[in-house]
């Protein structure tokens, strides 16, 4: 994939897309003030060579499940065939290789404690050189999920932020049980979040309006949010970590809603371990990382200890592609 610079317009689709990934291009060509033309090839661009894509994604907690975030120590030469069948698993969101490819991290959610059970006890300590396992329940996520990095790049001003910003979701106490119908829809959306209703209406063998019903109704309820991925190298942040913070239980809440306002944080979540919070962090690069280290997270009170592991690559982050 060719890498490009984005200029001001592609910034301000992007935004556009974090606020709502749905948009029509012409709604977002009214706000930006541009042709519904521009924006198409702008979005077809960033597709083709800034690795851009659109997912409908699903938040695991609305609809019962635990997440887990798992630390699979490995030799070198097992991580990277681990992180693709890992990858290949549809209980698994997110997959990546970090300690100089020495461990692999993993973010799942499996369907019931069975599957959970088959993976954490059975398949992953008998998988040849996985030297070690650790399972990290997330308990509470600080910034994530719904609410994405971008979103606080502050590149459109309020106005246009507001016209562009679709209801917001409205959870109710009990977990939601999915259809059929759901799931097939959901399983779409996860491909392509911007797959149109005249496609998902073939999927769910529904009436468009009905489709769009079931779409509100998803969206409302906070199952389904729309994530927006590109390569950071976009817009000249080429360093990413994960953070591993050893957080005093008193400062647990003080401490994740810092790092929620760190524009850095692209997530963040309390979890069990001795590490209690788990953030993703991305800067320019190395000497960045550093400051950021030193000055930001230094100066927050009731974390004694902090482990960074920068990332290699993302084997999947969502739907799988394979391995890049």
């Amino acid at each position: 994939m060719e890498s490009i610079a984005a200029d001001e317009l592609d910034l301000q689709l992007l935004q556009a897309l974090q606020l709502d990934g749905r948009a029509p291009f012409s709604k977002i060509a009214g706000v930006l003030g541009v042709s519904d033309q521009t924006v198409a090839r702008r979005y077809a661009k960033l597709r083709s060579r800034g690795g851009l894509r659109v997912i409908g994604a699903t938040d695991e907690t609305r609809i019962g499940r635990t997440r887990w975030y798992l630390r699979l120590s490995c030799t070198p030469d097992a991580a990277e065939a681990l992180a693709t069948a890992l990858a290949r698993r549809p209980d698994t969101s997110w997959v990546g290789l970090t300690s100089g490819g020495t461990e692999v991290l993993c973010v799942m959610a499996a369907r019931n404690r069975d599957e959970r059970d088959a993976l954490l006890f059975d398949k992953l300590q008998r998988t040849p050189r996985v030297t070690a396992v650790s399972a990290h329940c997330l308990l509470h996520t600080f910034y994530g999920g719904s609410l994405g990095w971008f979103s606080k790049a502050e590149i459109l001003p309020p106005e246009q932020i507001a016209a562009l910003t679709p209801p917001p979701a409205e959870p109710g106490p009990d977990p939601v049980v999915l259809d059929a119908t759901d799931e097939l829809l959901l399983a779409a959306l996860g491909r392509d979040g911007r797959t149109p209703v005249t496609e998902l209406r073939k999927v769910a063998q529904q009436s468009e309006s009905a489709v769009r019903r079931r779409l509100e109704q998803l969206r409302r309820s906070g199952v389904l949010f729309m994530d927006v991925q590109f390569d950071s190298g976009l817009i000249g942040q080429e360093m990413r970590a994960t953070l591993w913070l050893t957080v005093t239980p008193s400062a647990l809440g003080s401490v994740g809603a810092a790092l929620a306002a760190h524009r850095e944080i692209v997530f963040a979540a309390a979890i069990t371990g001795p590490s209690n919070i788990v953030a993703v962090a991305i800067c320019r690069d190395t000497m960045a990382l550093y400051r950021y280290l030193s000055e930001r997270i230094g100066a927050l009170d009731g974390v004694p200890q902090v482990e960074t592991a920068p990332m290699l690559r993302q084997v999947k982050r969502l739907t799988y592609e394979g391995p890049r």
